[in-house]
């Protein structure tokens, strides 16, 4: 029986924070307290001045694989992952060949078993034409179905009327959207083009993947989900306008069932379009980085319960294909690393409190996806725990990057916290300088 104790850390769960004794026990936390005697023959960790959380969540990831693996792997992003606090993470199924069938869905399982260091899951995407795997799709098979009602590659747009009204009708489990719409972003990117050429100014990214496209694909997709009562999940919310679609005060007990939920990134709460000017394409993304309007108020939509989730998207690409034109340069951004550390950011300015970086990070993913034993700090559950020195200052080094694509937006910047000690299914797969390769995570299960 393998045993740790972290003792004397500031535990912080469900919005209740005590100091104490953390105990695991092959794999799972046997006992939380003031104060724990260590078996015989436990590793000790010492966790005075620190705050143990249970780790993050991630509900929306690009890790590659298969077929994009020279932007990155499930081995690489999940190293890096973990190396950020995240202990599980939810992957998206735009790679080559699509997770569009069973099949390559259970491949990708196949997969994280082999290589992944975090716990994993898999959307399957949805199509304008397997409608019949959706149908037949078992609750417990992936988390979602991931449907782009925007710009993506091959088959994955879906932007028929019918066709999506199909999907949202027969779904078994939650719908999760890219929610832009496809015809106006064309418009707008013809327009640039007659004025520009192919040298439309990287800051123009905003306009071109514009707030209107976004709202116009919400309001769609919230029309079907309420018309077919369907479990749906708006990914990546960028703008001010769209908030006021959606309810305030969405409570933790009522994620499980609730209609209709929102989720906002954490580059959209920690950029603005100002940040073109020094970044460049490293934050074009999709949906874009807005203004500085929009990201103020997304911060307080967190506050006010109004988004339910905060993840990443993260997506990486080759600096090669960072540094292409306007047109060239792909959209997406590496970020797992550290997503976490960033929403520390937030607490330091006052922003948002820990208690609300928790929640939406790993109890209110764990309850919108029934999640079992897994998002929380009790007793029984999954040892999934992060480590963190509100106190400890980072520089964020190109050589500490454990991206494949060995790049960040953060590169240079100074974090004022750092990740002292991740473990994940009760094994420490992070010590705060360096993160293991054994592929100790496991795939998700729910209760459903």
């Amino acid at each position: 029986m393998t045993s740790t104790l972290i003792s004397n850390a500031e535990i912080l769960n469900e919005g209740i924070r005590q100091t104490g004794d953390l105990l695991i026990e092959n794999g799972r936390i046997a006992k939380i307290g003031g104060s724990i005697t260590a078996p015989a023959g436990a590793t000790v960790i010492d966790g005075t001045g620190k705050l143990l959380i249970p780790g993050m969540i991630d509900d929306q990831v690009h890790f590659r694989e298969p077929g994009l693996t020279a932007k990155g792997s499930m081995a690489t992003e999940s190293r890096a992952a973990v190396a950020g606090g995240i202990t599980s993470f939810m992957e998206m199924p735009n790679v080559n060949p699509q997770t569009t069938n069973i099949e390559a869905l259970e491949a990708k399982y196949d997969r994280a078993a082999e290589v992944s260091v975090a716990n994993y899951s898999f959307y399957l995407g949805a199509t304008n034409d397997n409608l019949d795997v959706i149908k037949t799709l078992d609750p417990n098979a992936a988390c979602g179905i991931k449907i782009f009602m925007g710009a993506s590659t091959g088959n994955m747009l879906v932007d028929n009327k019918e066709t999506l009204a199909g999907i949202f009708a027969n779904a078994k489990v939650p719908v999760l959207t890219h929610c832009e719409d496809s015809p106006m972003i064309a418009a707008n990117e013809a327009a640039a083009r007659a004025k520009y050429g192919e040298a439309v100014p990287i800051h123009l990214h905003g306009e071109i993947r514009s707030r209107e496209a976004c709202i116009k694909s919400t309001k769609m997709a919230m029309e079907l989900a309420k018309e077919h009562g369907t479990k749906l999940h708006i990914l990546h919310i960028s703008t001010a306008e769209e908030l006021a679609l959606f309810e305030e005060g969405t409570s933790l007990a009522s994620l499980k069932d609730a209609n209709i939920t929102a989720e906002a990134c954490v580059h959209h709460l920690f950029y603005s379009d100002e940040d073109y000017q020094t970044l460049g394409a490293q934050i074009k993304c999709n949906p874009s980085v807005k203004t500085e309007r929009d990201r103020l108020a997304l911060l307080d939509a967190v506050r006010r319960d109004i988004i339910d989730v905060i993840a990443t998207d993260h997506a990486p690409h080759t600096w090669e294909e960072k540094q292409g034109t306007y047109f060239k340069a792909p959209s997406g951004v590496p970020l797992v690393q550290h997503a976490l550390l960033s929403l520390f950011e937030h607490y330091h300015a006052g922003a948002l409190s820990l208690e609300t970086i928790v929640q939406k990070t790993s109890h209110a993913v764990a309850e919108r996806f029934n999640l079992k034993d897994r998002g929380y700090l009790r007793e029984g559950y999954h040892a999934d725990l992060v480590l963190v020195d509100l106190n400890a200052p980072q520089k964020i080094d190109k050589d500490d990057l454990l991206y494949k694509c060995q790049w960040s937006p953060l590169e240079g910047r100074t974090l004022r916290s750092s990740i002292t000690g991740t473990w994940v299914n009760g094994v420490h797969v992070y010590d705060g300088k360096h993160a293991t390769t054994e592929p100790v995570g496991q795939r998700m299960a729910f209760n459903r």
